[in-house]
Formats: C-alpha cells, sequence, structure tokens
C-alpha cells in the first residue's frame, strides 16, 4: 500500500512539473518586448506566403526588436499579402533595399519579421516598400514534397 502510494505522488509531480514546463514555454516564446510605436514610419512589403505571421507580431533586425506589424491583407489584384509594419524613428537609417524575411521563432513557431541590411545610401521612411522579401517557409509543403520526391524516387528504381 505504501508503495503505490509514493508511485502516485510521483506520478502526480512528473505531470504537474510537465505542465509548469510547458507553460513556461508557452511565455518565453509568445513574450512581448518593449515597443512603444509611439514615434514610428510605417513601412509596406509584399510576400507570395505569410504563413501564421499576425499583428502585433515583432520586426527585428540582427536580434533587436525595432518595430511591430499593424496589418496583414490580401491583395487581390496581385494576389499576394501585404503587410504593412511600424519602425520606431530612432531607428530612420535603415538601407531602402534591404529585405525582409518571415522567419520563426522559438518551439511554439511564432513567426515575426526579421530584416536585413542593404547597401543603399537612401534609407527607409514613411510610406516605403521593401521590395526585396522571402515567404515563410511552411512545414507542411517541405514535409510533402520529400515525402513525393522519395515515393518518385523508389518507383523509379
Amino acid at each position: 500500500m505504501q508503495q503505490t502510494r509514493a508511485v502516485e505522488v510521483g506520478t502526480g509531480l512528473f505531470v504537474a512539473l510537465g505542465m509548469a514546463a510547458i507553460f513556461f514555454l508557452t511565455t518565453q516564446t509568445a513574450g512581448s518586448n518593449n515597443f512603444s510605436g509611439a514615434d514610428s514610419f510605417s513601412v509596406t512589403a509584399r510576400f507570395d506566403n505569410v504563413g501564421s505571421l499576425k499583428d502585433k507580431a515583432p520586426v527585428s533586425m540582427s536580434g533587436v526588436t525595432i518595430g511591430r506589424v499593424t496589418s496583414v491583407v490580401f491583395d487581390p489584384a496581385s494576389l499576394d499579402a501585404v503587410v504593412t509594419f511600424v519602425i520606431d524613428s530612432q531607428y530612420d537609417r535603415i538601407p531602402e533595399d534591404s529585405d525582409a524575411s518571415i522567419l520563426t521563432s522559438g518551439l511554439l513557431g511564432s513567426q515575426y519579421i526579421g530584416l536585413q541590411a542593404g547597401g543603399s545610401e537612401f534609407s527607409l521612411e514613411e510610406g516605403s516598400e521593401i521590395q526585396f522579401t522571402q515567404s515563410a517557409i511552411v512545414i507542411e509543403n517541405l514535409i510533402s514534397k520529400y515525402l513525393f520526391n522519395n515515393d518518385s524516387d523508389d518507383e523509379s528504381e
């Protein structure tokens, strides 16, 4: 009887620690950075696929949050997604030929926009549009390509 009680207590502790670890990971990957957006300028970028990018997602450069996504909309004329985001005005020297990529952070896969500096002498300003973009990588598409490519390789042998 004593051994059964110890197993039950041990199992309960294991489950409680597991749930605490999941809660901790959730709060760490979806954490908010201190971006106020009080004095900022708006920039747009077009992507073929935005994955699960949401409003208020961070915009970062070199790992530092410099802005926030304000809207993600579909453009029926060009059939792509238009992402509008604001950048804090203290970062007003970002070259206009910089590129924007949709990246994934953490275990739970929250997505954000990562900027990489270009080499232009001119900087992004209010109303600028980033021309060089890289869409989100959709894991399901990668898996299906891998599976279908393996099937075709097996059939040719």
